[in-house]
């Protein structure tokens, strides 16, 4: 660390002389030139980036400049954001992310040949460098690999919360630093799985009632989708519920549960009890809503897949919507 006039002082890394860039190294990539830099970042204390690039006449990229991340200024006028005068502005609390840190290192293109060499070096940087037991977790130093995604998205199917899943990765790798990502990324990661299902989730339950078909012939299903092929209704039931009806159907309690899930979608068991007093269930629903169409089609399905006929007794609650159906499959004037 070197002093500098005023209150300002500059930080030099710490590296040995064969680490460290120097004008008139040549590199076979771009690629190969950052990968470099961004090891002697990480020997160093600092995360890299890539920041501005040139071309040429023709639309070739010639040279090309690597920064501290700190490199840079925060636009006041955006992060500043209008608030009320009533209102206190909260912030999180985080370290200043850009300094206005001059370390960089530009990279040009041989004229004569395909190499990639430094033409500029700057080593100093205006902000304190990281310590070897937190340099792991700059941005640029963590690689949050495809195995290590999967990995994890297997430890969440199975309900393994996120830190439990760090520990394992720590444990597996050898501690924290040779992980290469935090819980933060696994998170991200988690949430960026969820976006991406939002769409296919009605795909992927039809797939799962087709592979149960298949599976067994004896799994019913069935469901229906709107004008504009929207998921609204579905109905199944598995080999066991369908023989347990046939023994202890005389009596069949049904109720919904309105809109617990993040779908809006209604949750309509049918269920009874055995000779044990236990509770089982015939067959399960959604529906997206509560007219009577809706509930006439789950009846008829709930019928359709049972090896009998319709129930002696449907015990619900007063529900006009469903009365009306249940009058409806019984044929009740």
């Amino acid at each position: 660390m070197e002093g500098n006039s005023g209150d300002d002082q500059l930080y030099i890394p710490q590296v040995v002389d064969d680490r460290k860039p120097k004008i008139g190294m040549k590199f076979a990539s771009l690629e190969e030139a950052f990968s470099f830099y961004n090891q002697y970042a990480r020997e160093s204390g600092f995360s890299a980036r890539i920041s501005n690039s040139k071309k040429n006449k023709a639309n070739e990229v010639v040279w090309k400049k690597f920064v501290c991340f700190k490199e840079g200024h925060i636009d006041k006028t955006r992060s500043n954001k209008q608030v009320k005068c009533d209102q206190p502005k909260k912030e999180r609390a985080r370290g200043e992310v850009r300094t206005g840190c001059k370390s960089k290192i530009s990279v040009v293109k041989n004229q004569t040949g395909t190499n990639w060499v430094f033409s500029t070096v700057m080593e100093s940087h205006n902000h304190p460098l990281s310590t070897p037991s937190k340099v792991h977790l700059l941005r640029s130093h963590r690689n949050f690999s495809a195995a290590k995604k999967t990995l994890t998205q297997q430890f969440s199917e199975a309900n393994m919360p996120t830190c439990q899943q760090m520990r394992l990765l720590e444990i597996e790798y050898g501690g924290p630093e040779h992980v290469g990502c935090t819980e933060r990324d696994i998170r991200n990661s988690e949430r960026t799985l969820r976006d991406e299902q939002k769409g296919i989730d009605a795909e992927s339950l039809i797939e799962l009632f087709e592979f149960e078909k298949e599976k067994n012939s004896d799994f019913f299903f069935d469901y229906e989708t709107d004008s504009d092929n929207r998921f609204i209704r579905c109905f199944w039931a598995d080999p066991v519920s369908r023989r347990a009806y046939s023994v202890f159907g005389d009596a069949v309690v049904f109720d919904t549960t309105y809109n617990t899930n993040k779908y809006g979608m209604i949750f309509a068991p049918f269920v009874g009890v055995n000779h044990h007093h236990q509770t089982i269930v015939f067959g399960c629903g959604f529906i997206s809503d509560e007219k009577t169409e809706s509930f006439v089609w789950l009846f008829n399905k709930f019928i359709e897949a049972m090896f009998k006929d319709k129930p002696n007794i449907i015990i619900t609650d007063q529900d006009p919507a469903m009365t009306k159906a249940i009058a409806t499959i019984y044929h009740i004037q």
